[in-house]
């Protein structure tokens, strides 16, 4: 089961209490105090794991406790440290503070064991009290008590490319034809119930992850459907491909404008994304019907913002879109990098759209590396 949103209750463990005590032994005449410390407590780690891909293993689980310390024992003895206790959450997963909305931890990193949770520490046992004024102590501390925090674990998707359209537009079966990801691909609505990632090769040695979530419609913002519950999946990446159905009933120009609307609606941040567009399914017309309907559809030729598409299919004219405001309120005026016409499963400018998108991830990458 995909599990991409638990809350729970986190608590450290509480140290043990030191130990009051006496060395008591034969012809040991005023032994003194050997009362000893009490063990820290356990504490709390989250680790990432690459094996781990949901969040399905914490489901169900209303809290989580680490071992309280052991308290201290005579003959000086030290009570045992309690055990620690590691959550093992995929890469991608945030920690979010339920009291404040704060952002605790982002763990994106394969490997990565960040300490969450501290331990309370352990008591001082009567041994550490004794004094030339007090040579029987009857004191020793209480071990400190552990921290508890009401959390939410979100995870979000890592990848380089989120695929974003109307529900049954392609997504699943593009993914499936451009990576190593096996979606259900079925010819009904909302056939994708949950995101997929997947690898797209682009050489021996330079890949880009892509990730597919379920389709967004009209009024998903205010709940409709399941996209807007899943959008966070996309939130990571850097640029986005929105899928544009040549032989759906909505106008091409309607999906187009519904999609940045309802990604605005969500975010502002995701809504401002660079871009690309793929208008799909062009198997099901003809060449000149293909140019008729992307001529329709964009407007405003651009040759420079198009140059390295000329170089995949010379033979079909790509422009860049004009934005009308027929929703009531402004569009983004990021305008997409390069629009192409494709079938996946034909495999027609499949290829090309492969390795434009390699393209397409290295120079955002390389604008973020120069702005760092």
């Amino acid at each position: 089961m995909f599990v991409d949103s638990v809350e729970l209750m986190i608590s450290s463990g509480k140290g043990g209490a030191g130990s009051i005590s006496f060395w008591t032994e034969k012809f040991v005449a005023n032994g003194g105090p050997d009362g000893g410390d009490g063990g820290r407590g356990g504490s709390i780690y989250f680790k990432v794991d690459n094996n781990t891909d949901t969040l399905s293993a914490l489901r169900g689980r209303r809290s989580i406790k680490a071992e309280n310390g052991r308290p201290g024992e005579g003959r000086k003895c030290y009570g045992r440290k309690g055990k620690d206790t590691i959550i093992t959450v995929p890469p991608g997963t945030q920690v979010v503070d339920m009291e404040t909305g704060e952002e605790l931890l982002d763990l994106v990193t394969e490997g990565e064991m960040v300490l969450f949770l501290e331990g309370g520490k352990g008591g001082l046992g009567n041994m550490h009290f004794k004094s030339s004024s007090n040579q029987r102590p009857t004191y020793a501390q209480p071990g400190l008590p552990g921290i508890t925090k009401q959390i939410r674990l979100e995870m979000k998707l890592i990848a380089d490319v989120g695929l974003v359209g109307y529900p049954n537009v392609g997504k699943s079966t593009l993914i499936s034809t451009l990576s190593n990801a096996r979606p259900q691909v079925a010819n009904y609505e909302f056939t994708t119930l949950t995101p997929k990632l997947g690898v797209v090769l682009i050489g021996e040695y330079d890949s880009f992850m892509m990730a597919d979530i379920p389709g967004i419609i009209e009024g998903a913002s205010d709940g409709r459907g399941l996209g807007l519950e899943f959008l966070k999946h996309i939130e990571r990446t850097k640029t986005l491909l929105l899928l544009i159905d040549a032989a759906n009933y909505r106008e091409m120009k309607y999906q187009y404008e519904t999609l940045l609307v309802e990604l605005q609606r969500y975010s502002e941040t995701l809504a401002t994304r660079k871009h690309a567009i793929a208008i799909t399914k062009i198997d099901s017309l003809t060449d000149e019907e293909v140019n008729r309907l992307t001529e329709m559809f964009l407007v405003d030729i651009d040759l420079e913002a198009n140059k390295t598409l000329y170089k995949y299919k010379a033979d079909t004219k790509y422009l860049s879109y004009g934005f009308e405001k027929d929703f009531g309120e402004k569009l983004p005026e990021e305008k997409p990098l390069f629009v192409l016409p494709i079938s996946s499963v034909a495999h027609l400018n499949t290829e090309a759209l492969r390795y434009a998108l390699g393209d397409f991830v290295k120079n955002v990458k390389e604008e973020e590396n120069e702005e760092a």
